[in-house]
């Protein structure tokens, strides 16, 4: 990753912000993007010159152009796009959950992916290639009481990966997604604070670190990956964590 320029949306927190500490350690410069500037703004700060924070938010295609844009403007090019921001709200039935917020979900968790890849998918097509990651769930494939909002859009996320895959592949693009299991991150707090659905019982120690997921976002981005290309990489799966260094 030395020198490589990586762009994580919602990088505030979570998974995103271990991400970046991941890869900023691993030598990429690295552009930080949420909707708070001021979150993003101190995380970027300890990485120096090799860092950039920028107030974006990924359900609005202008404010993600223009966060584009300005890290092309600073670092010259955009070698790693990582769609990362998403929410779990509304946890509610479909027959109670209100249809604006059920709405908002779909905007950050499905549009939010699609904006972001189309902005990058320009300059990466003019360099000869990249890689774009989307942090997926197993919610993409699995229903679950409650969470229709976020099934539907985590399940629309996938199907944008593997279109990106079909018809970007064959640009140099590498385009695959993260389903990384249960991370102990703010989210799993107001997942279990619902007690709707079998993951708001689980004990929090059955919950991985959000650097795990960090760690296997940088080893997505080298060629071990490519089999995974146009689909989801599982960090519930013993060998994907034993290819990502996290267990023996």
């Amino acid at each position: 990753m030395q020198g490589k320029v990586v762009v994580i949306t919602g990088a505030s927190r979570g998974i995103g912000a271990a991400a970046a500490q991941e890869f900023a350690a691993a030598g990429a410069q690295v552009a930080l993007l949420a909707r708070s500037a001021d979150a993003v703004a101190a995380l970027a700060a300890p990485f120096g010159p090799q860092a950039m924070a920028l107030a974006c938010d990924v359900a609005d295609a202008a404010s993600v152009n223009a966060a584009v844009a300005a890290i092309i403007a600073r670092f010259g090019r955009i070698d790693v796009m990582i769609n990362n921001a998403g929410v779990i709200d509304p946890i509610a039935h479909l027959a109670t959950a209100d249809p604006d917020a059920w709405g908002r979900a779909i905007d950050i968790n499905l549009k939010g992916v699609f904006h972001g890849m189309q902005a990058v998918l320009p300059s990466m097509r003019a360099q000869g290639g990249g890689t774009i990651i989307t942090v997926s769930s197993g919610a993409a494939v699995n229903p679950l009481e409650g969470w229709s909002a976020y099934c539907a859009s985590k399940a629309g996320a996938l199907m944008l990966t593997r279109v990106a895959h079909v018809e970007e592949g064959p640009h140099g693009i590498r385009v695959l997604g993260l389903s990384p299991g249960t991370v102990a991150t703010d989210m799993q707090t107001k997942i279990k604070a619902s007690g709707v659905n079998a993951v708001s019982r689980l004990d929090p120690s059955a919950h991985i670190p959000p650097e795990w997921a960090a760690r296997a976002l940088v080893w997505m981005c080298g060629a071990a990956a490519d089999p995974w290309l146009g689909s989801d990489v599982s960090l519930r799966e013993d060998r994907v964590r034993r290819a990502v260094g996290l267990i023996a």
